[in-house]
């Protein structure tokens, strides 16, 4: 039986939602709100969605897409080339090597879970972006927003839950 060209289209948008979602999530964390120093503190948010859906759906969120995501990261928010691009694959393949661990465990141990591999994240964000520059650049800014991600996750994640009960057909 032949599916309708409408029916290609939801199963096509469906499949990109995630995708979509995390570049949205990259232009959320970027726009210009005039507050003095929010950028060295607002929360990564496309690490969260990164982190969801390697977890709970890793046929949707390719290590290529994490890669991409992290592209368009550093671009809008002026990091080094490549360094959120790094970080995000390395994310990804991380959550992918504990997905076996992580799967039915409760909220509490999936969000320990996610703060020791954003601290990572982060950490290795740092390092990378002073071996850019040569020189030991001060991590304030990179604990700071390590810890305002690591708070946000519940927040974020019911945004992502919402969507993905929506993808599957159960909202």
């Amino acid at each position: 039986m032949k599916r309708s060209f409408w029916h290609r289209l939801d199963l096509l948008a469906r499949h990109v939602v995630p995708v979509l979602l995390a570049f949205a999530l990259v232009l959320l964390s970027t726009v210009p709100l005039r507050v003095p120093l929010l950028n060295l503190v607002f929360p990564a948010l496309a690490l969260v969605s990164i982190y969801y859906w390697t977890l709970y759906r890793p046929d949707l969120m390719p290590p290529a897409a994490a890669f991409a995501i992290g592209l368009a990261d550093d671009v809008l928010s002026g990091a080094p080339f490549g360094v959120n691009a790094l970080v995000f694959v390395l994310i990804h393949a991380a959550v992918n090597t504990q997905r076996g661990f992580f799967l039915g465990k409760s909220f509490a141990i999936v969000w320990l879970g996610f703060a020791l591999l954003a601290g990572a994240a982060f950490t290795i964000a740092w390092l990378a972006v002073s071996a850019f520059y040569g020189l030991l650049v001060n991590g304030t800014g990179a604990l700071l927003q390590a810890g305002t991600t690591i708070g946000c996750l519940p927040l974020i994640w019911r945004l992502l839950v919402q969507c993905h009960l929506r993808i599957v057909g159960q909202a």
